[in-house]
């Protein structure tokens, strides 16, 4: 046996050893998700037994059934599959489409949203055009279609008290009882033509403002406040959506900056008569309606209303019974105010919660219904995100905020009757971005975790922050997909360079695998730089494992937030007013410095990459700074914001009327004779968020300018290129063109 050792370790030496597989643009988009289950829309039944969510399936991530995790049986299981009850979904109605891009669920299919009822038994999801129910009682749990028509039927919402549906049915408000077995329905509203719609939230509404519906149950279910919005005004525009073999051409009102917008009538109905009365909106007709609630009474309405140039925001409350209104709240900004949905009016008080940025950063205060302010709750140099609950019996107020870094979101608890604002408890500890939802009563919450080590993992917590219960741990252990890769993950490093005046500006850096020290590596340089998102944080998305591809070819991947991005606080992001374009180059350059002055850099081989806002910032870095990158690649981008729509843009440049040198400047027109880096344009040709015609406006004027640029276009996608071979497509295009240029230069 001893003789044949050498003969045997012989052997050993030529036996293949298995390699891990690498990872691949292919991959990253195929089934299974790489980043496990994929969870969307995680809730606690009003009832608090159990947790429901939407899940991918592990052989198609973009069709997704109906979950739940029941917390007294400790179970977890699918509750309904989309395509037992509706084999084939069939083409989605236009306004249907353009709502799904809108809200980034475009490329999603199945049941991709659901409501529950007041009461805690039933779900309510549209599917195909009509709506969908399902009673909990039964076991297992029954469904049936409640409405049954040749219209697309959306937004369903079921009554509190749990007996009736309200849903939109061809730009009306329509009603019909949850024991309707036979589809009849009743339309509450008659005068929606599409110039005028009832209950819908018009395109602002959805794309801008944050509100994804136009109609609100009374707290007793017998009436519905809903708006009715006259598109009339609007500019009428066309708009081209070109696929592979044929033009579409759609007429649509769209509100370019500068232009009318939509206007308001303010509506409550009684679902029973019919009846409608109307709301007094004030005599300033030209204003955005953000935001209507009702007081927990049922007798009085609220709406907020915002001024056109976004620098006043009132909270108004309507008297139902004398028609009488009265603002309870203004507040006033020399820039802009940016919206909320911290609005919590407390039953049994009459008193509500709200947060403002009047201090620099957005805080918690509690006010008397009438107006008048009781106490603050938070104070500091942070940011607080949102509201998730209120524990009224122990008078507590639960929401995450950026105390610990504008990269992390954490769990924090106050008192109502606090008197240190400037102290609260954080709950969730984990290092990392917290996603949370808590029941009705604030003792529970779910909250999705992730971090850039770490794809979205679900758990159910008690209040003070204990986890109860994994509903998906999501680890990465050996049948989890993204196991394979995980060896070769190359760890984000996250740190801050000093901006102007000393402001810090945070950063997120990816060394190439395999580094080596002595050796200089090329860089990507991934920019978004709007004031609504921020690149930089410690958290996962599809973002981390496009970032771990090109980590893994070769190259530092670097992303940096300028100033004018939300949760550093009011005057890091008024830094941006009137000057888009201008104060987001200033600092990504202070980026490029900093790179530039890594020893493992090599300052000739920087690309720059970004998509939409992003996009825009990539054409106005290499414009405005000729020669300093090797390449980039601008998706999507916006090039003249005279095209873009009015409440995102007067919100940071004003009227073109009155500041056309902030919009001449901001355009990247006026730049693009200065390109002289080899660039990639991509866009989408049915685009109806960033319209194709600012790409088209570029190609011509670099083409005046004789100078050469590559391009890809996508017929019959919009905004996200999200068919699924386009996606695959258009990130090849982007690493294939940016290697390209980037590659090693000959000796």
């Amino acid at each position: 046996m001893l003789r044949m050792l050498p003969t045997l370790l012989l052997l050993l030496v030529w036996l293949p050893v298995q390699a891990e597989p690498p990872l691949t643009i292919e991959r990253i988009f195929a089934s299974p998700d790489l980043s496990g289950p994929s969870l969307r829309q995680a809730q606690l039944s009003p009832a608090g037994d159990r947790v429901t969510f939407l899940r991918a399936r592990d052989d198609d991530r973009d069709l997704l059934d109906l979950w739940e995790y029941h917390i007294g049986d400790d179970q977890t299981r699918r509750l309904i599959a989309a395509d037992q009850v509706l084999a084939d979904e069939g083409e989605l109605s236009l306004q249907e489409q353009a709502r799904r891009e809108r809200a980034r669920i475009a490329g999603l299919r199945g049941i991709v949203e659901y409501r529950w009822s007041g009461d805690g038994r039933f779900l309510l999801f549209p599917l195909g055009g009509n709506i969908y129910l399902t009673d909990l009682v039964s076991e297992p749990p029954e469904v049936r279609q409640v409405t049954d028509g040749e219209d697309f039927d959306t937004d369903p919402g079921i009554s509190p008290d749990g007996t009736r549906i309200a849903f939109i049915r061809d730009h009306d408000l329509w009603v019909a009882a949850l024991d309707n077995d036979n589809g009849q329905a009743r339309a509450l509203t008659r005068d929606g033509d599409g110039l005028i719609t009832n209950g819908v939230a018009e395109f602002i509404a959805q794309e801008e403002m944050g509100r994804d519906t136009g109609y609100w149950w009374s707290p007793d279910g017998t009436r519905i406040a809903f708006l009715r919005v006259d598109n009339s005004p609007v500019q009428l525009t066309r708009r081209f959506e070109i696929r592979a073999d044929e033009i579409e051409i759609i007429e649509q009102r769209y509100p370019f900056t500068g232009t009318p917008n939509v206007s308001y009538r303010l509506g409550v109905v009684e679902v029973e008569s019919g009846e409608i009365d109307w709301i007094d909106l004030g005599e300033e007709p030209d204003i955005y309606i953000p935001r209507v609630a009702w007081l927990p009474d049922g007798k009085r309405l609220s709406f907020q209303r915002q001024s056109r140039d976004q620098k006043r925001l009132e909270l108004v409350i309507a008297d139902l019974a004398s028609e009488t209104t009265r603002v309870v709240l203004t507040e006033t900004a020399d820039t802009w105010i940016n919206l909320h949905d911290d609005l919590r009016f407390i039953d049994g008080m009459d008193a509500f919660l709200w947060s403002s940025e009047r201090d620099g950063y957005r805080h918690l205060y509690l006010y008397r219904s009438d107006g008048e302010l009781i106490r603050r709750l938070t104070t500091g140099n942070w940011a607080v995100d949102a509201v998730k609950g209120i524990d009224l019996e122990l008078g507590l107020v639960y929401f995450t905020a950026a105390e610990a870094s504008p990269r992390e979101k954490h769990l924090y608890r106050q008192s109502l009757v606090t008197e240190s604002p400037d102290a609260v408890t954080r709950l969730t500890r984990r290092s990392g971005w917290h996603q949370v939802r808590m029941d009705s009563s604030a003792r529970v919450y779910v909250n999705t975790f992730s971090s850039t080590v770490q794809p979205p993992q679900l758990s159910l917590h008690s209040a003070d922050g204990e986890r109860l219960a994994w509903l998906v741990e999501n680890r990465i252990d050996a049948d989890h997909p993204y196991h394979p890769f995980r060896t070769a993950h190359q760890p984000t490093e996250f740190g801050e360079i000093i901006g102007p005046n000393g402001i810090p500006l945070h950063y997120r850096l990816i060394r190439p695998a395999g580094f080596e020290e002595g050796r200089r590596y090329p860089v990507f340089f991934h920019v978004y730089g709007g004031p609504t998102h921020r690149l930089v944080t410690n958290s996962w998305s599809r973002r981390v494992l496009i970032d771990q591809y090109i980590a893994g070819k070769g190259y530092v991947v670097f992303s940096l937030d300028n100033r004018g991005i939300v949760r550093q606080g009011k005057a890091f992001q008024d830094e941006a007013y009137l000057k888009l374009g201008r104060i987001e180059v200033i600092d990504q350059m202070i980026g490029l410095d900093f790179l530039r002055g890594l020893d493992f850099v090599d300052p000739d081989r920087i690309g720059v990459f970004g998509w939409s806002y992003g996009g825009y910032l990539a054409l106005m870095l290499m414009m405005q700074h000729p020669g300093a990158f090797a390449a980039g690649v601008a998706v999507a981008p916006v090039t003249d914001w005279r095209l873009y729509d009015t409440h995102y843009t007067e919100r940071y440049l004003g009227k073109p009327q009155d500041q056309p040198e902030a919009y001449d400047f901001g355009n990247v027109i006026t730049h693009a004779d200065q390109l002289s880096d080899s660039l990639l344009l991509i866009h989408g040709m049915a685009d109806d968020n960033v319209l194709f015609t600012h790409s088209t406006l570029l190609m011509q004027k670099l083409q005046d300018e004789i100078i050469d640029f590559e391009l890809m276009t996508y017929p019959g996608e919009k905004h996200a290129i999200s068919g699924a071979s386009a996606r695959v497509h258009v990130y090849r295009a982007i690493t294939g063109f940016l290697h390209r240029h980037l590659k090693e230069p000959s000796p």
